[in-house]
């Protein structure tokens, strides 16, 4: 099975490319490599350089391809378009410079939609003019990634943004030429959003262009969605655990990707606070000897 794993700063907290918090992305490429992945991802534009001839030197320092980028921003706002097509030209340009493959697309966390990630049958819902508009936002930066840019473009559900259950994300998809738009695949999003990660991957497989492996604590996942936890509070209190601790079955989610002959790229990804008690180089080492243990190579 030719599939290549990697990680990506989320997993040492990254979510913010200015935030004070954030480990020296030096530090993130060298414990990556150190834990035994070939490859990560950019994180949010800026965190790494934007001078290509800095951070080739680095990527090949370590022995790091990079993978792809996430523009993670808010397409459900028309009011903040101009920062939506900011992020996306900034990480075409980045991914293209590297030979990266991945442009992933999320919505980023609305506050109307925040208080109910995990819980579908309360989720307020775009009426169709705002849905049409917001659908057309995320089909323009698609066909300008895939045919300006010549990346594989998919879309990531994201607990607390505008497609996060299975029914938006599926809606989406019908409404987006599959030539234009992907599935970048998720399996912890899709067990917060209260859905079954294997049974979706086995309906869609063949628009799956790339998968995020990720894990999601059933005790924790429980309390949050009850308390309506935030999604920044929820990584706080390690709703994203260990690969293999949770409730996601990654053994079949391997067998659905080698019946189908899957190739490419398998990223993890365990979104942590960094202020708190954690050590993202054990986690990351942890998580690379899992996947091994179970023939994810």
């Amino acid at each position: 099975m030719a599939i290549s794993i990697g990680n990506a700063p989320c997993s040492w907290g990254v979510e913010f490319p200015d935030d004070p918090r954030n480990p020296p992305w030096r530090v993130v490429l060298r414990e990556c490599a150190s834990a035994g992945y070939k490859g990560i991802e950019l994180g949010p534009v800026g965190f790494m350089p934007e001078d290509a001839a800095v951070l080739r030197s680095a990527l090949d320092e370590n022995g790091l391809s990079l993978i792809g980028g996430v523009v993670f921003r808010p397409f459900h706002d028309p009011q903040q378009w101009d920062d939506v097509l900011d992020g996306a030209v900034r990480t075409c340009r980045a991914l293209v410079a590297h030979g990266a493959r991945h442009l992933v697309l999320i919505d980023s966390i609305s506050p109307r939609r925040a208080p109910t990630a995990g819980r579908a049958d309360e989720a307020e819902q775009m009426d169709t003019a705002e849905w049409t508009a917001f659908r057309d936002r995320i089909a323009t930066v698609a066909r300008m990634g895939s045919e300006e840019y010549g990346l594989t473009v998919g879309i990531h559900a994201h607990a607390g943004g505008f497609i996060d259950f299975e029914p938006e994300l599926e809606r989406l998809l019908d409404e987006i030429d599959p030539g234009l738009l992907k599935i970048a695949f998720d399996t912890g999003h899709h067990s917060y959003a209260g859905f079954d990660p294997v049974a979706f991957m086995r309906r869609h497989i063949d628009r799956i262009s790339y998968v995020h492996l990720k894990d999601i604590d059933p005790a924790v996942k429980a309390r949050v969605v009850a308390d309506r936890v935030g999604f920044y509070d929820a990584c706080g209190q390690g709703i994203f655990c260990n690969l293999g601790k949770g409730d996601v079955d990654f053994v079949a989610v391997r067998q659905v990707l080698l019946d189908n002959g899957f190739e490419g790229w398998c990223t993890v990804e365990q979104d942590c606070d960094p202020t708190l008690d954690v050590r993202p180089a054990d986690d990351a080492r942890a998580n690379r000897v899992y996947l091994d243990s179970i023939g994810f190579h």
